[in-house]
């Protein structure tokens, strides 16, 4: 309860300030609890409606200009706009996600997969890697989380 507390403090200032550091110390934070996801006794997690509204709406965010980052045709400002909005689902989620404490731990790791995509949109050069690193994470959350309504990332 204690590491979920945290997490949604750095969150909340993380949306509000949007500073470099506390992203870098979300991002170690997460890196050091557990790096590869599992499943729970071969079974796929439960989710909750948060969770999948959450990730949906991730998932159209990057769906939607996805081609235009492949190809080369989002710009700098393109990105910059589009980072406080994946910011704002992650958010959602950290507020209102309540899954039992061992899938909260899985989808942590989801998430910090994500949250360093942005962090990388928002940082350097090549934002196309960040992109690259969050639809990585939309292609592993229906291999680890039970969602059956999940539209499958394909690209």
């Amino acid at each position: 309860m204690k590491n979920k507390i945290f997490v949604i403090a750095l969150v909340v200032g993380l949306a509000a300030a949007s500073s470099h550091r506390a992203i870098a110390e979300e991002h170690s934070h997460h890196e050091k609890n557990t790096e590869q996801m599992s499943l729970n006794h071969g079974i796929k997690w439960s989710i909750d409606d948060s969770l999948h509204l959450g990730m949906s709406h991730i998932r159209d965010e990057v769906m939607t200009n996805l081609n235009a980052i492949h190809y080369n045709n989002f710009s700098d400002k393109q990105f910059a706009e589009m980072v406080p909005v994946l910011e704002k689902h992650l958010t959602y989620l950290f507020e209102n996600c309540k899954l039992p404490t061992q899938a909260d731990a899985q989808l942590h790791t989801l998430l910090a997969k994500i949250m360093k995509g942005i962090d990388k949109m928002k940082n350097t050069a090549d934002k196309k890697q960040g992109t690259i690193l969050i639809v990585q994470a939309l292609k592993d959350y229906p291999i680890y989380f039970n969602d059956p309504n999940w539209q499958v990332v394909e690209h």
